[in-house]
């Protein structure tokens, strides 16, 4: 009974794991998919939105990645942010499995990390808890504000003190991501964390 019982069991996570890969998979086709200028475009009405939001305008310690290729372009965020006089923090990654997040300001040095993520040289370290609003990297995403990232952890790791927090919100996890990546119903795993709010380029 008991194998039986761990056997559906291991079943079960295995047929949610191919889910969501299937999931990842069609929405990293679909963002890869947009133009240059469809992204470019839709990228800056993303970044008007955010910055326009009543989280950003609040927020004083602002979390933002620095995007890669194919995603949200976040860049006009983090210099408004700076022009609003608010500290931006970039996500690093470790090899431990870890996610910290580090200041940067315009004289900021970058270079990529083992995993080709753009990251300061140096700067100073906050914890997740002290920030007030992460701007977070999307690769699907649905009505209920369930998030499919990468497939790494680090965010459902990093934050994973939220998970059980239902007033008390602090940092709020804004999704960004193109209307093209929602999918119609992602089933979260117990460790995700779902986000506070998805803003893409379509009302």
């Amino acid at each position: 009974m008991t194998a039986q019982a761990g056997g559906a069991s291991f079943y079960n996570v295995l047929l949610a794991s191919v889910l969501m890969n299937t999931l990842r998979k069609k929405a990293l086709h679909a963002r890869r998919g947009l133009s240059d200028d469809a992204r470019t475009s839709a990228s800056a009405i993303i970044c008007n939105r955010v910055c326009e939001s009543r989280e950003f305008y609040s927020s004083e310690s602002v979390g933002c990645y620095l995007p890669m290729h194919d995603e949200v372009d976040t860049r006009e965020i983090i210099e408004r942010a700076w022009r609003a006089n608010k500290r931006v923090f970039v996500p690093i990654l470790r090899s431990s499995a870890e996610m910290l997040f580090c200041q940067i300001d315009p004289e900021s040095e970058l270079e990529r990390n083992i995993f080709g993520v753009w990251e300061p040289t140096r700067g100073f370290l906050i914890k997740p808890q002290q920030l007030d609003l992460v701007i977070t990297p999307t690769v699907a995403f649905d009505s209920a504000k369930n998030r499919i990232g990468m497939g790494g952890g680090y965010f459902d790791r990093c934050f994973s003190f939220l998970r059980h927090r239902k007033y008390w919100i602090r940092p709020k996890l804004l999704g960004v991501a193109f209307q093209c990546q929602k999918v119609e119903e992602i089933k979260p795993n117990r460790w995700d964390i779902r986000l506070y709010r998805v803003i893409t380029d379509k009302k």
